[in-house]
């Protein structure tokens, strides 16, 4: 099977010590509910799916316990009480890594709460020919430059770029660039600060999804508070094949067949969660033609239909699997898959309902050719 890229390993810092006013929150944006989450959680979980091997978290003076809260137990985080300035606050999160002294490490705003780990992945790639990378997207509209309220002039917008989080580092450049500061200005971003010190910084391809969450308007939505979607699929079972069934192997005479590992129960909860947001189908994101996808573990379909519904705004209420065959017997496995299933999608055990049934010797499924799956799930906002 295709295994998924592994990534260099790196710490992460994610900068969290601001008020975040503007957002018309009761509390600083970063510890705010969105999508059923604090953000700063948000920001935490992806990057611990990445492959971040620490994480030091920037706070407010004083918000030990409201930050401790937020992240509850999603990875392994340090905090620190951040300086007056963004600057102070990294350099500050950067001095708690020198125990471990990582060759990379990436800084994140924790306003951008979702990170793509194929930015992650671009970001890292970058290190190898530069001490620094950021992500960055084209400027799309005109630009005019302000005087005194009136058009004074205007920029190349060709030459422009909208720089994102997180960027990455060779953790020893950016250390020294952050000791070297020594400006009374506050810095942009730590691009800005490898910059001055001399450092040449990579621009890679940015990502939509990291909208940094800076307005109230950021946190409504009118999106409905459920959806529902359905998923049916089949493969045939064939001699000489593996039977993965739920992300489990299982001994049998037969295995299924397929493009990828033919894990029809996956495959039809990728499809019901895909339907449920309006998300295509699984054929879409991962044509049999593709010759990547030859052999390819089925959950790696299912975490990206995870995925594309937690930035749509939804999140697993239930999933509702029934498989359908004459063998093997799905009960002594039952428990085994629904914790799998559970794993892939973040959620837990008690939101997994996997059942089985035959056809009464029915049909292709009755005859043992093959195993049919059908899923509905359901999909709640998190917003």
């Amino acid at each position: 099977m295709t295994d998924t890229p592994v990534l260099p390993a790196f710490a992460a810092i994610i900068v969290a010590a601001g008020q975040g006013l503007r957002a018309g929150q009761p509390v600083p944006k970063q510890f705010t509910l969105w999508r059923g989450k604090p953000v700063l959680r948000h920001s935490v979980e992806r990057l611990v799916a990445a492959g971040a091997s620490e994480i030091v978290v920037a706070i407010p003076e004083g918000a030990d316990a409201i930050a401790a809260e937020a992240v509850g137990g999603a990875g392994s985080v340090r905090f620190v009480t951040g300086g007056a300035t963004r600057q102070q606050s990294v350099a500050k999160a950067l001095a708690v890594l020198k125990d471990s002294n990582p060759e990379y490490v990436l800084i994140h705003d924790a306003a951008r709460p979702l990170v793509p780990v194929d930015v992650v992945a671009r970001l890292l790639s970058a290190l190898a020919d530069h001490p620094g990378a950021i992500p960055t997207l084209p400027v799309v509209d005109s630009l005019a430059v302000s005087q005194d309220g009136k058009m004074g002039g205007s920029a190349d917008r060709d030459t422009l770029r909208r720089v994102q989080t997180p960027q990455a580092f060779h953790f020893g450049a950016i250390l020294q660039a952050h000791d070297a500061w020594g400006q009374d200005t506050p810095a942009g971003d730590d691009a800005q600060v490898l910059a001055a010190d001399g450092g040449t910084v990579a621009l890679v391809e940015g990502d939509e999804a990291l909208h940094k969450l800076t307005f109230a308007e950021d946190f409504m939505t009118n999106a409905p508070p459920v959806r529902t979607g359905m998923g049916y699929d089949v493969h045939r079972l064939s001699e000489g094949e593996e039977l993965w069934l739920c992300g489990i192997k299982i001994d049998h005479s037969h295995g299924l067949a397929g493009h990828s590992d033919a894990d029809v129960g996956l495959h039809a909860i990728t499809d019901a969660i895909l339907g449920a947001v309006a998300k295509g189908d699984i054929g879409q994101h991962f044509p049999p033609s593709d010759p990547q996808w030859a052999g390819a573990s089925s959950d790696q379909f299912l975490a990206h239909a995870a995925r594309l519904a937690t930035e749509a705004g939804y999140e697993v209420g239930n999933i509702d699997l029934t498989l359908i065959c004459e063998a093997p017997k799905i009960g002594p496995h039952r428990e085994a898959m629904q914790t799998r299933i559970a794993a892939i999608l973040g959620t837990g055990v008690d939101c997994i309902s996997v059942k089985a049934t035959t056809t009464e010797r029915l049909g292709f499924t009755g005859r043992g050719e093959g195993i049919a799956a059908q899923a509905v799930a359901t999909m709640v906002s998190g917003a």
